[in-house]
C-alpha cells in the first residue's frame, strides 16, 4: 500500500521560521489546515506547534479541532451553506461571509446557541472568486451592523484562487482603505484585515505588505516551503515536510510506443507518436497508486531520472530510461508532491498516513 510521511521536525521547522518572520512584521496568523482533511494525529501536531488559531473548510474539521482542543479559535474559511448554519455556530468561532440572508441566518443560530458568531466580511479584488462588490461594500454592512449575534470582526481578500490573479501593494492598500472608510463611517473598530495569504508571505519580506495588512492566513508555505509568487522554494523551508512513497509493482524493458490501433484512453487522451520513439525501449515501472488519487501533474520524482509518463484509474507507470540498477520489483520510490496532490492524496481512504 502507497503512504504519506510527514515529518514532525521539518514541520516544525518551518512553523517556528514563518512565527518568527511574521511576528517581527507584527503580523497575526492563522494555520490553514484543510490540507489535512480532519486528520486528527496530524491536527494534533499542528496544535501542538503552538497554534492559537485554526482555518478550515470543512466544519467536520473544525469538529475535530474543537474535540482536541476547545481553546483554539476556529475559522470557517468560506461562504457557508444555508444547510450547515447550525454546525458552523457551533463549531466555527468565525466565518467568512459574503451573503446577507446567510448572515441573517447566522445571527439566529447564535442567538439560539446563546453564542457570538464573528464574521469576516471578504471583498472581491479582482480574482472573481468569493466576495462583496466594493461599490455594494457600505449598504452591506449597514444592514449587518443591525444583526445580534454577530460580531463583524474583520475584513479580507483572497487572491490567485480562481483567476490566478496576483496580489499586489496597490491592491492591499485598497483593502485597507476599505478597513478605514468603514470604521468611519459606522465608528465601528474593524481589528483584522486578513490579506495575507501563502502568496502574499513573500512580499513581507519585500517590505511590500500595507502596515494595515494585519492578519495572515498560512497554509501552502507551511507544508510544502514554497514561495508562491515566485514559484520557487521559499528561503530558509524546509520542502519535503510530507512525502509520498509508492511501490513497485511491476518492472519491465517495453517499447516507447503502443501497438495497434490508437483511440482515447478512459481520461479521453489519445497517445502521441513522437518520431524519435520509434523502435526505441525503455524500463517502464508500474508503482500501486493511480489517478483515483492523484493527478501523475502533481507529482515529483526524489529521483529527477524517473518521468512520469502516464496514469489510469489504480496505477501510475514511470520511465526509468535505459537501466534499473537501482531499483526492482517491492522498491517503494518517495514521491515529493505538489499542494493540490497532497489534498487528494490526504483525503483518500485507500493511502496510509504516517508520522515520522
Amino acid at each position: 500500500m502507497a503512504y504519506i510521511e510527514l515529518y514532525k521536525d521539518k514541520l516544525k521547522h518551518n512553523y517556528n521560521k514563518i512565527d518568527a518572520l511574521l511576528k517581527k512584521h507584527h503580523k497575526e496568523w492563522a494555520l490553514v489546515t484543510k490540507l489535512l482533511c480532519g486528520n486528527e494525529r496530524y491536527i494534533q501536531e499542528i496544535i501542538n506547534l503552538g497554534a492559537k488559531e485554526i482555518c478550515d473548510s470543512r466544519v467536520s474539521n473544525l469538529k475535530v479541532i474543537k474535540k482536541l482542543n476547545p481553546k483554539i479559535q476556529t475559522v470557517y474559511i468560506k461562504p457557508p451553506a444555508k444547510r450547515s448554519i447550525k454546525n458552523i455556530v457551533q463549531y466555527a468561532d468565525v466565518s467568512f461571509n459574503t451573503e446577507l440572508e446567510t448572515i441573517k441566518l447566522l445571527s439566529a443560530e447564535a442567538i439560539k446557541q446563546k453564542k457570538l458568531h464573528k464574521i469576516i466580511i471578504m471583498i472581491e479584488m479582482g480574482d472573481l472568486r468569493e466576495g462583496v462588490m466594493g461599490e455594494d461594500l457600505l449598504d452591506f454592512y449597514e444592514e449587518i451592523f443591525r444583526l445580534k449575534g454577530i460580531e463583524v470582526t474583520g475584513i479580507g481578500t483572497n487572491l490567485n484562487c480562481m483567476s490566478g490573479v496576483l496580489p499586489s501593494h496597490d491592491k492591499l492598500i485598497q483593502l485597507s482603505l476599505y478597513e478605514q472608510l468603514i470604521e468611519t463611517k459606522f465608528n465601528r473598530k474593524i481589528p483584522w484585515v486578513t490579506g495575507g495569504t501563502s502568496i502574499t508571505l513573500p512580499m513581507l519580506q519585500m517590505q511590500q505588505i500595507p502596515k494595515g495588512i494585519n492578519h495572515f492566513r498560512i497554509g501552502e508555505t507551511l507544508f510544502f516551503g514554497v514561495d508562491i509568487l515566485n514559484n520557487k522554494p521559499f528561503k530558509g523551508l524546509k520542502q519535503d515536510v510530507i512525502k509520498l512513497f509508492a511501490e513497485i509493482i511491476e518492472i519491465t524493458e517495453k517499447p516507447k510506443i503502443p501497438t495497434g490501433e490508437l483511440a482515447e484512453n478512459p481520461s479521453g487522451v489519445e497517445f502521441e507518436i513522437k518520431e524519435e520513439d520509434i523502435g526505441e525501449t525503455s524500463y517502464r515501472a508500474i508503482i500501486d497508486i493511480g489517478l483515483l488519487d492523484i493527478s501523475p501533474d502533481f507529482l515529483m520524482p526524489v529521483d529527477t531520472k524517473i518521468t512520469v509518463i502516464g496514469a489510469s484509474s489504480d496505477m501510475i507507470i514511470l520511465d526509468f530510461g535505459k537501466s534499473t540498477k537501482k531499483y526492482k520489483v517491492g522498491d517503494l520510490i518517495p514521491f515529493n508532491l505538489k499542494y493540490m496532490g497532497a489534498l487528494g492524496l490526504f483525503n483518500s481512504d485507500y493511502i496510509e498516513k504516517r508520522l515520522v
